[in-house]
Formats: structure tokens, sequence, C-alpha cells
């Protein structure tokens, strides 16, 4: 089963209950679900939260209010910043995503199929490398994902 894996995978056996997890070697991180083919990306993004997030704080505000309405307005106005050049991915998503990757200019580093959530993994394995996402939306709240790697 392991030929089956992508590169820097291992499969292991939890030690408390016997099931079968993988292991990103470069990473360190775990996952019970088997990656795919497709290797690792790497993405920067913005995240803009609304009061319906799965978890509605963030570094920035103990509890969001914004409505999704609102929060989507936002994001739209800082896509069409970065995309005219007004803005800088790296500068905007430091001082205004709600995700605590704004300390790192919104990086997530690399990441394989399987470690996001589903809409955000489609887009960004559906970007060229610096190309920026359409809003995307997720539990979390709304995206925009630059593809870096």
């Amino acid at each position: 089963m392991a030929e089956d894996l992508p590169s820097g995978w291992e499969m292991r056996y939890s030690n408390s209950t016997g099931r079968p997890y993988y292991l990103n070697l470069a990473t360190k991180q775990s996952q019970w679900e088997k990656p795919t083919a497709g290797g690792t990306v790497r993405a920067s993004h913005l995240l803009v939260k609304h009061r319906e997030s799965r978890r509605p704080s963030s570094w920035k505000e103990a509890q969001i209010t914004r409505s999704k309405e609102e929060a989507l307005e936002m994001v739209i106005q800082y896509r069409e910043a970065i995309a005219s050049g007004r803005a800088d991915f790296g500068q905007l998503a430091s001082t205004e995503s709600d995700c605590s990757s704004a300390r790192k200019g919104g990086d997530l580093g690399p990441f394989s199929r399987g470690q996001m959530q589903k809409p955000f993994e489609d887009a960004t394995y559906a970007l060229n490398v610096g190309e920026l996402s359409s809003p995307v939306f997720t539990d979390s709240g709304i995206h925009i994902i630059l593809r870096t790697g």
C-alpha cells in the first residue's frame, strides 16, 4: 500500500487504536486520510471571517460580528487592490487576514491534498503558480488564495 502514497508520505499505525495513519516526513504532520497523488503545493491566503464562520474570532477581534455579505465585499475589495497593483498581497494579508498566518504574510507553507478544507484545496490546485483566486468559501470564512508553489 505504501507504493500508492505520494513522495514524502509514510503509513504508520496508531499505538492507541491500531488504526493506520499517514505521516508527512517533511512537515511531521499526520492525518487519518490517505494522501492522494498530485504532489504538494504552496499557497498564501487572506481570510475574512464572518459571524457564521466555524470560529468567529481571530487575532484581531475577540468576536466577529460582520455578515457573510460584508465579508465577501471586503474580500472583493482586497482582491481588486491586489490584482490592480495598489496593494501587496503579503502586506495586506499581514494586516487584514483573520488567520494567524497573517504573521507570515498569509503563507501557509507547502501542503498536500487532504490537508486543507476541500474547497480551499480544490481552488489552490486549480491555480497556476503566481495566480490569485476568486473568493473561496469554506467553513472558516472567505479566502483569497495566492498559489506560490
